[in-house]
C-alpha cells in the first residue's frame, strides 16, 4: 500500500522502517518543517496516512485527511473532544478513521481483560481501584489516553451506586489515575484492586516502541480496503 506518515517524530520514523520491512512505500512524509504540504492534493493516490503528531495538530491533520476522501490511522491522544465530529466527517466524506489511544495489542487485550475484570469485581466493594501510568518525560497529555480507555472500561464493569466512583455519575475521571513522566519509559500501565486482605494487580509494561509502531502498521492493513470508523476491537 502506498502510505502517507503525518509526524516524523520517534514513532513516525519507527512506522516508516516497519512500512518498508513489510513491502509497503512511503510517499508522502510531513513534519512540522512542511505541514503545509498536507493537502487532497498531495494526499493523491495514498491509501492510508499515519497520524502520530501532537494533541495541538492532530485534529486538524485528520480533518485535511478525511475531507479528501482518504484513510487515517491515529495514535495521537489528547484531542479526544473532536474525535466525535471527525468520526462523523469519515461517514460523510467515504474516508476511514481508526483510532486507538493505543496500538500494542497486548494493551488492547488488557482493556478487553480489565472490562471483564471490573465486571467480575463489581459486587466486591471492599476493594479500591486506582490505575497507575507512566510515560517518558516528553509526552505532553496527562493522564495518557491509554489510562482514560482502561478508567472508561472500568466504569463500563461497574455498577453507577459502586462505592468505587463515589456515587457519582460515573465518568472515567473519577476513577483515581496517578500519572508519572520519567526517562525514557515507552508505556507501563497498571490496574490495581486493593482490599484490607488481599491485593489483585493487572499490569502491561510496553518494552519498546516498536510494540506501538507494529500495531499501527497492522491497522493501517486492516484499514486500506474500508470505509467508517474502525477501532481496535474491529481488529482484534
Amino acid at each position: 500500500m502506498n502510505c502517507a506518515i503525518i509526524g516524523h517524530g520517534k514513532m513516525g520514523r519507527e512506522i516508516e522502517r516497519i512500512l518498508a520491512e513489510r513491502g509497503h512505500k512511503v510517499v508522502l512524509v510531513i513534519d512540522e518543517n512542511n505541514a503545509t504540504e498536507l493537502t487532497a492534493e498531495n494526499l493523491e493516490g495514498v491509501d492510508v496516512a499515519f497520524e502520530f503528531t501532537t494533541p495541538d495538530t492532530a485534529a486538524n491533520n485528520v480533518r485535511t485527511v478525511l475531507e479528501a476522501g482518504r484513510r487515517v490511522v491515529c495514535g495521537t491522544t489528547g484531542w479526544l473532544k473532536e474525535l466525535k465530529n471527525m468520526e462523523a466527517l469519515a461517514e460523510e466524506r467515504g474516508g476511514a478513521l481508526f483510532y486507538a489511544s493505543n496500538f500494542s495489542i497486548g494493551v488492547n487485550i488488557m482493556f478487553q481483560i480489565n472490562r471483564r475484570l471490573a465486571e467480575l469485581m463489581n459486587p466486591h466493594a471492599e476493594y479500591n481501584v486506582r490505575i497507575e501510568e507512566t510515560h517518558h518525560m516528553w509526552k505532553k497529555d496527562s493522564p495518557s489516553g491509554t489510562a482514560i480507555t482502561l478508567a472508561e472500561g472500568i466504569i463500563e464493569g461497574l455498577e453507577r451506586k459502586s462505592s468505587w466512583v463515589n456515587n457519582r455519575k460515573g465518568k472515567a475521571e473519577e476513577v483515581e489515575i496517578e500519572s508519572h513522566r520519567e526517562g525514557m519509559v515507552p508505556g507501563i500501565h497498571t490496574i490495581t484492586y486493593t482490599a484490607a486482605d488481599d491485593v489483585l494487580t493487572l499490569k502491561h509494561n510496553i518494552v519498546n516502541r516498536r510494540a506501538l509502531a507494529l500495531g499501527a502498521v497492522v491497522a493501517g492493513e486492516y484499514l486500506q480496503d474500508k470505509q467508517g470508523v474502525h477501532t481496535m476491537d474491529n481488529l482484534l
